[in-house]
Order: C-alpha cells, then sequence, then structure tokens
C-alpha cells in the first residue's frame, strides 16, 4: 500500500493565505523533513508575489538547507 505525501505542506500554504505568516514561519522551524520544505516552495511559488512572501521565501530556503546539511553532532 502506497504512504501518502504529507498534508503538511498545504496546511502552512493555508496559513499563509490566511494571512497568518508569523504561524507560518513557526511551522517552517519545525518542519518534519526537507522533502515537506521542497513541495512547500513549490506551492508559494505559484502565489503572486509580495513582500511578505519574498521574506517567507528566504526563511523556507533557509530552512531546507538545514535539513538538508548533514548533522554535525549527535545529541546523547
Amino acid at each position: 500500500m502506497a504512504r501518502n505525501k504529507s498534508e503538511w505542506p498545504a496546511k502552512v500554504l493555508a496559513l499563509v493565505r490566511g494571512g497568518n505568516l508569523p504561524a507560518a514561519i513557526a511551522q517552517i522551524k519545525v518542519a518534519p523533513t526537507v522533502g515537506d520544505v521542497t513541495r512547500l516552495q513549490a506551492l508559494l511559488a505559484q502565489l503572486p508575489p509580495s513582500p511578505a512572501l519574498v521574506q517567507l521565501n528566504k526563511v523556507v530556503e533557509e530552512e531546507r538547507a538545514l535539513l538538508a546539511a548533514p548533522r554535525l553532532h549527535r545529541s546523547p
């Protein structure tokens, strides 16, 4: 049985469309996987450009880079 894709990107996109950017940024900071962030990035690219969206895209790109980078240490 195939596993469904995460609903996380669509939920964060709903926050963005609703105008709740601080909540969307908080959700992006605790993103489950780099794949989810990449899917969110693709969804955000479909929205009309705005100054707030430019800032949000920077946050998404930074988080994607952090999730994709190798971990420097292991937790005890």
